[in-house]
């Protein structure tokens, strides 16, 4: 070992020293934080699933590569830094002795080769995502950047370093081949062989050249263990973990679909029982949040995606996706000194630690802990209330998540406490609440007329109770029964079924709003109260039936979300399927048959609970090519399918806030030419026909359902028929 291999081994085992002590640090105190979540149980079940779900999403990259070139360079850099951390290792040796290399595996060809082309393709991703970051930075006028509120220079840090570490990686493999102590062949290492043809035969650079290395590599460590909220380098960390953890690994959509119980101490609320001094309500405090959610917002790696399709931050609204968890996020980790030392506030407001505890704790996170989680920015608020009801729900940011966050269980249990302990909620939205209560509508309309729109049709509609037996039970919904638009449809499913000879039955008076608005705005009281009624006439209507045979279709998404993915929750097990895919199985064997085409283009817009929330793409779309010359898709179609406005409980609140998201929805169906917007949801119905009314084209666009498009198909000649006596 000559005089500059010690100079270089010293500094690389000091600086290596000190990242490995703070790296250690850094990640027990993130454990440490993250367990200061509440319990969540059922986080641990079925781990075969759950890592066969980790390694398909990380080493298969499933969610990255739906944008492709995105996708693709990061998976080059994904398996960059894994494999050749390994030249990382070896650059320990090197620096003690120029001829060294790794142990066993070293003198490899093959080890040679493997590491040769990831090291080029490696190079080659990370150029790209510098030249996508740099092309979308938030300053550039000409585009709204998805990278608008990330920490900037973290990403470029990170991005410099890996570029670094892979140059180097070639530098330090060129002075091998200089000094005629590389072990590979040409053929092997074409790269690494140019790089040495114009490097010098100096032996002590094969050990400086090792060092940089090192050094770039440990003051990175030591960056991101100094700055233990940079998401964007510790995802590759706890990108696992969370993957591992996700809500539903075996189903596609985690995330999505039904809603979390309200809970409290890992266990489903009991309102029977509940008591707001002894039960959690909701979540008030960010340690009120399960331990998941805590390493949900350590997890975010700021890449925006959930940002750039939300629709209320596409449309002006204060809510971004993003920015709410980094919010999150910061405030835990600000607050942390004061949870660790003992701190919190009881279920009543009181301190739980006393005062000696808190003696020593930092002034600013005793100041952080006093800041509530939802408040204006006069109040100090982490969550402004405007950011937290402009959410609908839509799941467009846990769709498009590359690390499995879960925004909307999260947003959902804030709404909980603001409604439940606090009574703070739009007002707007009171007035559908108490509907739900009274009327068991959110309309408010007399429960004796839901059966109205079966008036006029010239067959009678069954009820339940009065035919022996039935193989569908169809789900009006509240809208399906009051909403004169969504009563079309209505007209249109119960024609088509009945042509198609399905025998199916309504509930009329008997049923009741799912509850589906009520949960979404954050009232778990009163959708359980509604869950629990309709469970007991459903489970009354089919009786001994066994789950598989007790088969429920519903018209409106939400309904058939509630239905078939909440019910669960409260003792209810049903079979329900959407009316498009009932539709297009009757379609496919026949027993419906389209014989005059509908003309004048369709376009169809895909609604959130359908497509995003429960993976229901194809169906409308088979109907609607079998009706049809073929469906203009918009640019935003089905995982990307854009919200109309009216989830989340919107749909009775007032967006008062930046553009309206109906418009834009519409002018993007408008952007297709089609003369027909097809939907599948009373909720996109009103919101769309209201966007096409307020364009001023109602006369030469019409918004109708699927089921509308299929009748006037099946049946040219009765084409009007549903549409009559509406209002009867």
């Amino acid at each position: 070992m000559g005089s500059l291999q010690i100079v270089t081994t010293v500094l690389a085992a000091a600086i290596t020293a000190v990242a490995v002590w703070l790296a250690v640090r850094a990640v027990l105190r993130m454990v440490a934080v993250v367990r200061q979540g509440q319990p969540d149980p059922e986080r641990f079940n079925d781990k075969g699933t759950r890592t066969k779900t980790m390694l398909t999403e990380t080493v298969g990259h499933t969610r990255m590569l739906r944008w492709s070139v995105v996708g693709a360079a990061h998976w080059f850099v994904m398996i960059g830094f894994i494999v050749l951390s390994t030249l990382v290792l070896e650059a320990y040796f090197e620096v003690v002795s120029p001829t060294a290399g790794l142990p066993l595996i070293g003198h490899w060809v093959v080890f040679g080769l493997v590491t040769e082309i990831i090291g080029v393709l490696g190079t080659v991703g990370i150029l790209v995502l510098i030249g996508i970051r740099l092309a979308n930075r938030p300053a550039n006028p000409n585009r709204r950047s998805r990278f608008t509120g990330s920490t900037m220079w973290q990403g470029y840090f990170v991005e410099a370093v890996v570029l670094a570490v892979l140059v180097f990686g070639f530098v330090i493999r060129g002075f091998k081949v200089a000094t005629d102590h590389f072990e590979y062949p040409l053929w092997a290492t074409p790269v690494s062989h140019a790089v040495g043809a114009v490097l010098p035969a100096w032996e002590g650079g094969i050990s400086v050249a090792a060092l940089i290395k090192i050094c770039i590599s440990m003051t990175w460590l030591i960056v991101i263990a100094l700055n233990v909220t940079m998401g964007v380098a510790w995802h590759r960390f706890s990108a696992f973990p969370n993957i591992f953890f996700k809500r539903n690994p075996g189903q596609p959509g985690s995330g999505l679909g039904a809603l979390r119980p309200m809970m409290s101490d890992g266990k489903p609320l009991d309102f029977e029982e509940a008591d707001p001094e002894k039960d959690q309500f909701g979540v008030a405090q960010v340690e009120q949040f399960t331990w998941k959610g805590l390493l949900d917002f350590t997890t975010c790696t700021e890449c925006g995606r959930c940002q750039s399709q939300c629709p209320a931050w596409n449309t002006g609204k204060p809510l971004s996706p993003k920015l709410l968890v980094l919010s999150l996020r910061d405030h835990a980790y600000a607050k942390a000194p004061y949870l660790l030392a003992g701190g919190g506030k009881d279920l009543t407001g009181e301190e739980k630690a006393t005062a000696a505890q808190l003696a020593h704790v930092d002034v600013l996170a005793l100041a952080e802990a006093d800041r509530p989680l939802i408040g204006g920015a006069e109040e100090g608020g982490i969550i402004d209330p405007d950011v937290l009801w402009s959410c609908t729900t839509c799941g467009a940011c846990v769709e498009q998540c590359p690390v499995d966050i879960e925004h909307i269980d999260h947003i959902v249990d804030m709404r909980r406490y603001q409604v439940l302990i606090e009574s703070s909620f739009p007002s707007e939205a009171g007035v559908m609440l108490r509907n739900l209560e009274n009327k068991g509508n959110p309309w408010g309309a007399p429960p004796n007329t839901r059966e109205d729109w079966t008036k006029g049709l010239d067959f009678e509609v069954p009820r339940v109770g009065e035919v022996e037996d039935f193989e569908y039970l169809f789900w009006v919904g509240c809208a399906g029964a009051f909403e004169d638009r969504a009563k079309k449809t209505t007209r249109a499913v119960a024609t088509l079924l009945h042509e198609a000879g399905v025998d199916f039955a309504i509930l009329g008076e008997g049923e009741t709003c799912t509850g589906d608005p009520a949960r979404r705005l954050g009232n778990e009281f009163v959708f359980q109260m509604l869950a629990q009624q309709n469970v007991e006439t459903l489970n009354e209507a089919f009786g001994d039936r066994e789950p598989a045979k007790r088969k429920i279709v519903a018209t409106c998404p939400h309904c058939f979300n509630t239905l078939g993915n909440e019910y669960g929750q409260v003792g209810g097990h049903f079979e329900v399927v959407h009316h498009t895919q009932l539709l297009a199985h009757l379609v496919a064997t026949g027993k419906l048959t389209p014989v005059q085409p509908i003309d004048g283009g369709v376009t169809y817009h895909d609604p959130c609970y359908l497509g995003r929330h429960n993976r229901v793409f194809s169906p409308p779309r088979e109907v609607l090519d079998s009706a049809t010359q073929g469906v203009t898709e918009m640019p935003r179609n089905s995982e990307r399918s854009f919200c109309c406005g009216a989830g989340g409980a919107r749909m009775w609140m007032e967006e008062r806030i930046g553009k309206r998201i109906n418009v834009d929805r519409v002018e993007e169906a408008l952007s297709t030419g089609a003369k027909t917007i097809a939907v599948g949801c009373p909720f996109c119905t009103t919101m769309l026909s209201d966007g096409v009314t307020g364009k001023g084209v109602a006369e030469e666009v019409e918004v109708i359902d699927v089921a509308t498009v299929l009748l006037r198909s099946v049946k040219p000649e009765a084409q009007s028929q549903p549409e009559a006596a509406t209002t009867a």
